[in-house]
């Protein structure tokens, strides 16, 4: 199955990157290969908030849609993906904010997933592991943006 994980050091908070990544609504404007995205249902409770979301991604000629459910815990500095429907057969994404120092956070990513398709999986994987890599970069450089860098 294919995996990616990364560890990035960024000079944001750790609260400030987890509303960047919690804000699933504003993908489409920076998250590369992310056409469109809908949030269906939005449940809050004991703070923690859960969301039901489809994700449609492209590249060329390409689109596909799929529908997961975004489980976000402020708290822990958290948030968790599992599939729900789609092309996958199987889809994990784990985002972890850790402290490292003052003003700054450790990013930690990880997905894993598989394509119900083996001629599918063919198709789009090398396509969704560069997406997978770029993500991190994607994310840094929109929290740049919406809260400045550091002088």
């Amino acid at each position: 199955m294919p995996k990616f994980e990364t560890v990035r050091r960024v000079a944001h908070a750790p609260d400030q990157m987890f509303a960047l990544v919690a804000d699933v609504e504003k993908y489409p404007e920076f998250v590369p290969m992310c056409e469109a995205l809908t949030v269906r249902t939005r449940k809050e409770r004991e703070g923690v908030t859960l969301l039901v979301a489809d994700m449609t991604v492209g590249y060329k000629a390409l689109r596909e849609t799929f529908t997961s459910q975004v489980t976000l815990k402020p708290a822990d500095c958290a948030i968790d993906v599992r599939y729900v429907d789609g092309p996958f057969r199987f889809l994990k994404n784990e985002w972890r904010f850790e402290p490292a120092g003052e003003g700054a956070c450790d990013i930690h990513f990880f997905i894993e997933y598989e394509f119900k398709s083996r001629m599918l999986g063919m198709v789009m994987g090398a396509m969704f592991d560069r997406a997978f890599r770029m993500f991190s970069e994607a994310f840094e450089r929109r929290a740049d943006l919406v809260y400045g860098t550091a002088a």
